[in-house]
């Protein structure tokens, strides 16, 4: 199992994070900043209530949402402590 250096991180790179898929936007100089891209939680606001439904990476990719920046999904930074969680490969992540 290969542990992720800051160094590996680039801006369009894919990786893995438990059993989640992340997209790098960011590489800052102690943090890597990435959007989540195996799926993606949607809310609309229709007469003032709010709608959530949650797409599958697919679809949301279909629909434009992780082009950017800015990003129509959240950003999520992960910091020195959690790059040790990082993984290129889905199989290692597993682990």
């Amino acid at each position: 199992m290969t542990l992720m250096r800051h160094s590996q991180f680039k801006i369009g790179l894919d990786f893995w994070c438990g059993d989640r898929r992340f997209r790098c936007t960011d590489v800052g100089g102690r943090v890597v900043v990435a959007i989540r891209i195996d799926a993606a939680e949607v809310t609309t606001m229709f007469n003032v209530q709010a709608r959530s439904h949650r797409l599958t990476g697919a679809d949301a990719e279909a629909q434009g949402l992780f082009v950017g920046p800015p990003y129509a999904v959240a950003e999520v930074v992960f910091d020195e402590d959690d790059l040790g969680a990082c993984f290129i490969e889905r199989a290692e992540a597993a682990l």
